[in-house]
C-alpha cells in the first residue's frame, strides 16, 4: 500500500480536531476548569499533528526520482517525530498551567454541561482513534498510527480531567482538578517518548518485523533442500515500504537464463508476501571462495 492511499484518513483527523477544540474549548468557558483548558489545549496540538501528517504522507506519496532513487517514503517519520515533539509540548504546558491553578485554587460552574461536551469530544477521539490505529496497521503507515496514539492520549486526558471534574462537583476540592491534569500530562509524556524512540529507530534504518524476516527465511528452505544456498540477507524499513536484499549461491554450471528466472521467481513471491517490499537479489556461483568473502553483517537465518 502507498502513502496515497493513507492521506485521506489524515483529513478525518483534521475534521475530528477541529471539533473536539470547538467542544473542549466550549466546557473550558463554561467551567473555568483548568483542566478542560488543558484538554483544549491538546486538541489544538492534534490539528497541528493531524496538518503535518497530511503533509507528510503527501510527499511520501511521490514517485522516485534521480534525487531520491528509493522514493520519500521517509517522509513520514518527519511527521512522527514532530508529533511526538508536540505530544510532548502539550504535557509540558498542561503542567505549567495546572501548578498555578494548584497554587491557587478556583471554583468551577456548569459542571454536568462542561461533561457533557468533554464526553461527546472524547467519543470522537475515540472512534477516530481506532479508525486510524487500524489503517495505520493495514497500510503499514506510521504517521497513521502515530496520530492514533496522539488521539488515544487525548482520550485518556479527557477522562481523566472529567473525572476530576464530577469529584470536585461533589467534594469542594478545588486542587484536585489541576492535580489530575498533571498526573494525566505525565501519561502524556510517557506516550511522546515511545513515540520519539519509535521515530528515532525507523530513520536509523530498522529491520522489518521478525515474523517477516521469518517468512524470508521460510521460503528459502525448499530451495536449500536442491543445495541452493542464501547469505547476506539485509532488510530496511522507510514508511510503507520495505527494501531487502540477498545473495543466491547457485552451481557453476547453471546457465543465465536458469539463474535469471530463480532471482526473479524469489523476487516475486517476497514481493507478494510483504506488501510494499523492493526485492534485490544478488547471483553467485556457489564453489567460488570469493562468493563467501564478504565482511557485512548477515541477518536473518538464511543458509549460511
Amino acid at each position: 500500500m502507498s502513502a496515497k492511499a493513507a492521506r485521506p484518513y489524515t483529513l478525518l483527523s483534521v475534521a475530528a480536531a477541529l471539533l473536539t477544540m470547538a467542544l473542549k474549548f466550549g466546557a473550558y468557558l463554561l467551567t473555568g476548569s483548568v483542566g478542560f483548558l488543558s484538554d483544549a489545549m491538546e486538541s489544538g496540538v492534534n490539528l497541528l499533528a493531524a496538518l503535518v501528517a497530511f503533509w507528510a504522507l503527501s510527499v511520501a506519496a511521490k514517485p522516485p526520482d534521480a534525487e531520491h532513487p528509493f522514493g520519500h517514503s521517509k517522509a513520514e517519520y518527519f511527521s512522527s517525530g514532530l508529533e511526538s515533539a508536540f505530544i510532548l509540548i502539550a504535557a509540558a504546558s498542561i503542567i505549567f498551567v495546572a501548578v498555578g491553578r494548584l497554587l491557587s485554587p478556583q471554583p468551577i460552574y456548569e459542571v454536568s454541561e462542561g461533561i457533557g461536551l468533554t464526553l461527546l469530544a472524547t467519543l470522537i477521539n475515540g472512534g477516530v482513534a481506532w479508525v486510524l490505529l487500524r489503517a495505520g496497521r493495514r497500510l503499514n503507515a506510521i504517521s497513521l498510527r502515530a496520530d492514533a496514539h496522539h488521539l488515544l492520549t487525548d482520550v485518556w486526558t479527557s477522562l481523566g480531567v472529567m473525572i476530576a471534574v464530577a469529584l470536585i462537583s461533589v467534594t469542594g476540592w478545588f486542587w484536585l482538578d489541576p492535580l489530575i491534569a498533571i498526573f494525566v500530562a505525565l501519561n502524556i509524556v510517557w506516550t511522546g517518548v515511545h513515540l520519539m524512540g519509535e521515530t528515532l529507530s525507523g530513520l536509523l534504518d530498522q529491520s522489518i518485523p521478525a515474523e517477516q524476516l521469518q517468512q524470508i527465511t521460510t521460503l528459502f528452505l525448499p530451495y536449500e533442500a536442491q543445495g541452493i544456498s542464501f547469505h547476506l540477507l539485509r532488510t530496511r524499513m522507510a514508511g510503507t515500504r520495505s527494501f531487502i536484499s540477498f545473495h543466491i549461491l547457485v552451481p557453476g554450471e547453471w546457465t543465465v537464463r536458469q539463474g535469471h528466472d530463480l532471482c526473479e521467481t524469489l523476487e516475486t513471491a517476497i514481493a507478494n508476501l510483504i506488501s510494499g517490499s523492493q526485492v534485490t537479489t544478488h547471483l553467485e556461483p556457489i564453489e567460488d571462495p570469493r562468493s563467501w568473502e564478504h565482511d557485512v553483517l548477515d541477518i536473518g537465518q538464511a543458509g549460511d
